[in-house]
């Protein structure tokens, strides 16, 4: 079949790949792609045996702006505040937090948060938006990318990760070309955090929802622009050639088919910064309870996370846990510096159809291992003193506020409750889940397919 189209598929970092690169999106050959991204030659060499690009172009180099980085910084925190405003939810100011460590640091967002007093209307934010738009395009990185698109000549630009730094001067670019794009939303909670970067001619969202906030949000974008196309990630979990053969599972990270697995998922430092502690506690309660002579618990680590935070409560209890890490190839630390390898996927698919429960704090991981029927348990209790991370705020959260029932997970609300809420939980495993699932994720199964359409 010839290619109909030609797209640049822009991926900006390792996020991405997964999602539209592992998934079905592009394996048909109808469209003639262009790989535009920021990889090393041995991840293209990788990602060329699951994607059929025709051609593919390293990002060049991009040096912000000081009055850049100042504009971007003060739009971001101007939207968190009419976000936060918008929907009453005073948590979302979080997100507009930085980690200033250097006086020049901290002087600089000091002066961030003082020009922001002075936005106060909604119209304003677009304004500093133009004004942004208009300073990324005197940058020598937009005339380069433009350059290399007036080249390529796409029929269409598209984004898998609509926040990173330099999509919005590649669309920016595009646009001003006359070429046609299109984005997808990253995560189920990037809308509310003002995650937005670029401005697209097309938005392809997870579910109704995601679209609704996206208005909510961005009211300038008008509801023809957002299509309804769910998210690839969940369709890993029916295709059964993803499930490892048990025999080769269970012997590869020496598990016992004669117990239960517990599945401990950690997230990123800055996200749960307690979450070591959290995982000795739970291996605390398991073995006090004698529960640990039935189970076993699994430790699966953010990708990201390159700590040693967890060493200690790793040697601890060397009979219990289990590491369980990541397939990822990491260059760097961050999400920009890191890629899944395709056995990852099988892996995850594998872990969550053979264990019995998940446990962790907050995560969507609760709808991965809910494909296949398997609860997750909320831990909903502060380990810690922590005068700047709680539970009570994690799950007051905009994206927390889509759950339709507290039914949809278990919940860990103090460290005494944990043997107990683990034992109801293997042998009554079933929640709400699908409910929830169904209102954060549209297409399921024909995602791939929902935005091929959309794309060609």
């Amino acid at each position: 079949m010839a290619a109909s189209k030609k797209i640049v598929v822009l991926v900006p970092d390792g996020t991405g790949v997964k999602n539209y690169l592992y998934s079905g999106v592009f394996t048909t050959g109808e469209a003639s792609l262009v790989l535009l991204h920021n990889f090393d030659p041995d991840t293209v060499a990788t990602l060329a045996q699951h994607v059929p690009f025709d051609v593919e172009m390293q990002l060049p180099s991009y040096t912000e702006k000081k009055r850049e980085k100042f504009l971007r910084e003060l739009i971001h925190l101007s939207r968190i505040r009419w976000n936060a405003t918008q929907v009453k939810n005073p948590t979302i100011h979080v997100f507009s937090r930085h980690n200033a460590r250097t006086l020049k640091q901290k002087a600089f967002y000091a002066l961030v948060r003082t020009a922001a007093r002075f936005v106060r209307s909604y119209t304003r934010i677009l304004s500093l938006e133009a004004r942004y738009a208009a300073m990324l395009r005197k940058n020598p990185f937009y005339h380069t990318i433009q350059d290399a698109l007036r080249k390529q000549a796409p029929d269409l630009v598209f984004c898998t990760h609509q926040r990173a730094l330099k999509a919005p001067a590649v669309f920016a670019a595009a646009s001003d070309l006359g070429i046609p794009t299109a984005t997808v939303i990253y995560s189920w909670d990037n809308i509310p955090k003002a995650r937005l970067a670029l401005r697209a001619d097309r938005y392809l969202v997870w579910s109704p929802h995601m679209g609704q906030e996206l208005q909510q949000f961005y009211p300038e974008i008008p509801a023809e622009r957002i299509e309804v196309t769910g998210t690839p990630q969940f369709e890993f979990y029916k295709d059964a050639s993803n499930i490892l053969p048990k025999e080769t599972f269970y012997a590869r990270y020496g598990l016992d088919p004669d117990k239960k697995l517990i599945c401990f998922s950690g997230d990123d430092v800055r996200t749960s910064p307690h979450d070591p502690k959290y995982l000795e506690d739970l291996a605390e309660a398991l073995t006090v309870s004698g529960m640990a002579t039935s189970t076993q618990l699994i430790f699966r680590r953010c990708p990201v996370d390159l700590s040693g935070r967890y060493d200690a409560v790793l040697k601890k209890y060397p009979n219990l846990i289990v590491p369980m890490p990541p397939l990822w190839h990491q260059r760097a630390i961050g999400w920009s510096a890191v890629y899944p390898d395709y056995e990852d996927v099988k892996l995850l698919v594998s872990l969550a159809y053979y264990a019995d429960l998940v446990i962790n704090v907050g995560s969507t991981m609760a709808f991965d291992f809910g494909m296949f029927g398997k609860p997750c348990a909320y831990i909903n209790y502060d380990t810690v003193e922590d005068p700047n991370w709680s539970v009570n705020t994690i799950y007051k959260y905009q994206h927390f506020r889509s759950m339709p029932s507290p039914k949809a997970v278990f919940w860990l609300h103090d460290r005494e409750q944990i043997a107990s809420v683990v034992g109801t939980a293997l042998e009554q495993p079933e929640t709400a889940i699908r409910e929830w699932f169904n209102t954060i994720v549209a297409y399921p199964d024909t995602a791939s397919e929902q935005i091929r359409k959309a794309l060609l």
